[in-house]
């Protein structure tokens, strides 16, 4: 699969937060981050959705960095990318700060 450049930026972090945002897309992180990487019939023997279907959504989540995929003799064997998980933790973190530091503010004007 083509690697694109990963936007570390608001537009990146949409697109993150968009492929993690579909609850089928977030179980296949789960059970990647437990179970390590697997293949596309492995991966969709858990799902009440077609090979087809598992395999769009792991394309969202390849597309925004989530996941990588290689070939694996006939299997297309997908991995999870702690990096660009990190990534999602660190702009939770950043918002969060943002939000502590408004409160405070409404808090300072308040009182």
């Amino acid at each position: 699969m083509r690697k694109r450049p990963v936007d570390r930026g608001v537009a990146g972090a949409a697109l993150l937060f968009a492929a993690l945002g579909d609850p089928i897309r977030l179980r296949l992180v789960q059970r990647l981050s437990e179970g390590g990487p697997a293949s596309i019939s492995v991966l969709a023997e858990r799902f009440q959705v077609t090979r087809q279907g598992v395999t769009k959504h792991l394309h969202v989540l390849a597309g925004a960095g989530v996941i990588d995929g290689h070939r694996q003799g006939r299997q297309h064997v997908w991995a999870l990318n702690p990096n660009r998980l990190a990534d999602a933790r660190r702009q939770l973190e950043v918002i969060s700060r943002r939000w502590d530091d408004a409160l405070a503010r409404l808090k300072l004007h308040v009182e």
